[in-house]
């Protein structure tokens, strides 16, 4: 997965010269918190958020009267609150690294710039929608979880066995268990109407299979 298949390509950008009210129109008009500052030939020149807004409107407001206030915010542009030092994507970096610089920096958006133009922008409501896509949540399906061990040839193992069953894996993610060390969750999303065939096939085989939370996971959990 890439940021180019994933990031938003429809912007609305501003200019430096844009006033803070005028963004804050557009931030209030678009649904977003996030708005691109270009030099009208797609050069990125900067970025300003709905926190840098915030914190304009409130820096001058114990010195100045309400009209004071209002004049001053009228006359302040982007270019005044927008920052400069902007950490950017590509099109063709990796969904999972975009991920990583975005917790990494505690930002909530990446522009994406390729050849020096903008092209989009990816954010974390985009990288929550990837998330949610790839464990498969808006289809017909239920999740089941194996407790395991990491070994070679495991996830084929059990790929063949519902593959034998003719039941279909609509997605599967591997996730470390927290406080377990070398103890692994596979969750596996089955088609609903398959879903109690391959719990009941799994563990008949063998497999440590959880449908719902438990708060204690030692009975669960993989010795072999």
């Amino acid at each position: 997965m890439y940021v180019g298949w994933y990031m938003k390509t429809d912007l609305r950008t501003v200019s430096p010269e844009t006033t803070l009210f005028k963004a804050r129109e557009i931030m209030d008009a678009q649904s977003i918190s996030h708005l691109p500052v270009t030099d009208g030939k797609a050069n990125l020149v900067g970025l300003v958020t709905d926190r840098d807004l915030k914190e304009a409107w409130a820096s001058p407001a114990t010195t100045l009267s309400v009209h004071e206030l209002t004049y001053v915010l009228q006359k302040l542009t982007v270019g005044t609150v927008m920052r400069r030092d902007i950490i950017t994507a590509t099109p063709d970096m990796h969904i999972e690294r975009a991920a990583v610089i975005i917790h990494d920096k505690r930002i909530g958006a990446l522009p994406v710039v390729k050849d020096g133009k903008l092209v989009g922008i990816i954010t974390t409501a985009d990288l929550t929608e990837v998330l949610l896509t790839a464990i498969g949540l808006g289809i017909d399906s239920q999740r089941l979880s194996l407790i395991t061990t990491d070994r070679i040839g495991l996830l084929a193992e059990i790929g063949q066995l519902l593959h034998q069953a003719g039941i279909n894996i609509r997605s599967i993610l591997t996730i470390p268990i927290p406080g377990y060390k070398d103890q692994w969750q596979i969750m596996m999303r089955i088609g609903a109407t398959r879903f109690q065939e391959a719990v009941d096939m799994l563990r008949g085989k063998g497999y440590k299979v959880l449908t719902q939370y438990v708060e204690d996971l030692e009975p669960y959990l993989d010795r072999s």
